[in-house]
């Protein structure tokens, strides 16, 4: 398993800010764009920001065959999750929606598992208190009977990202450009995406103005800026310590959410978030552990 580099925690832990600090402004816009319509946009814009970057360090642009099935196999499995992600707040709250979608650090260490790759016990204990803390953070007990709709797409959700998690992981082991690989992710989510839009929905200007600040936010900061740090970050860290890493986005919501919409960070999310940083200490200080040797049989 791929050892953690402190340049890789920096690019995962930028990413969770943005994501988390993005999450409050898929919240506002979500509430005046249709979901396909919201994800065409920021894919859209994401795949813009991206195109001139991409043309400026590799002064023109040219997709090896790696590269190319990389970025069509992401774009598929990154536009599944973020619609699945936003038809959920058509039917839950956003803290159930953030919790369960967090699950992908469980489904990452299984898939981690049945693909041959054995953990630690200290790194499954920090998957099951970044699990409890992110409870804590999101979840509020009065309401845990309440499972509906939302609560299933955002699991489904979950398994997608998880997927991206793992993809992302076999490709950067293949030393393919990380930022021409996140170019053709959102390139094909929003060619998905756009064609869905126009097929279920109908797009309003008017509407697309109205949300275009969280739009600009959430594709040029969230897509286009924070997705290749992830691919960046993942390239120098473990897929299991990066989607613990990547989960404090909730924490990030969370103090976001009190910052931008003035929302009081109460007792137990305080502990939520406390919890998930341990949760992260724990799975580095996993890392850090000698391998088992195992005695050679005379």
């Amino acid at each position: 398993m791929r050892k953690t580099k402190p340049s890789g925690i920096i690019a995962l832990l930028i990413t969770a800010v943005i994501w988390g600090s993005s999450f409050v402004a898929q919240q506002v816009g979500s509430a005046v764009v249709d979901a396909f319509t919201f994800t065409a946009v920021r894919t859209c814009l994401g795949a813009l920001f991206l195109l001139p970057v991409t043309l400026m360090i590799n002064r023109k642009f040219y997709t090896d065959k790696t590269t190319l099935i990389a970025g069509l196999l992401l774009g598929i499995d990154f536009s599944f999750a973020q619609n699945f992600q936003q038809f959920a707040f058509y039917f839950s709250t956003a803290g159930k929606i953030a919790f369960i979608t967090a699950f992908y650090m469980f489904f990452v260490s299984l898939i981690s598992v049945l693909t041959g790759t054995k953990l630690r016990l200290l790194t499954w204990v920090a998957v099951a208190v970044a699990l409890i803390g992110l409870f804590f953070l999101c979840i509020n007990p009065e309401d845990m009977t309440k499972i509906n709709l939302g609560d299933a797409l955002a699991l489904v959700c979950a398994l997608f990202f998880a997927v991206q998690i793992m993809l992302i992981d076999h490709f950067t082991g293949k030393d393919v450009n990380a930022i021409q690989m996140s170019f053709m992710q959102f390139t094909v989510a929003a060619v998905i995406s756009v064609i869905l839009m126009f097929i279920f929905e109908k797009p309003s200007i008017d509407n697309i103005k109205t949300a275009a600040p969280s739009l600009l936010y959430s594709g040029i900061m969230s897509c286009g800026i924070a997705y290749t740090l992830q691919i960046v970050g993942q390239k120098r860290s473990s897929p299991v310590v990066a989607s613990l890493l990547m989960s404090l986005e909730s924490v990030f919501a969370v103090i976001a959410a009190a910052l931008i919409l003035h929302q009081k960070l109460s007792i137990r999310e305080g502990t939520g978030c406390i919890l998930m940083f341990t949760a992260i200490l724990m799975s580095q200080l996993a890392e850090f552990l000698p391998d088992r040797k195992t005695k050679a049989t005379p």
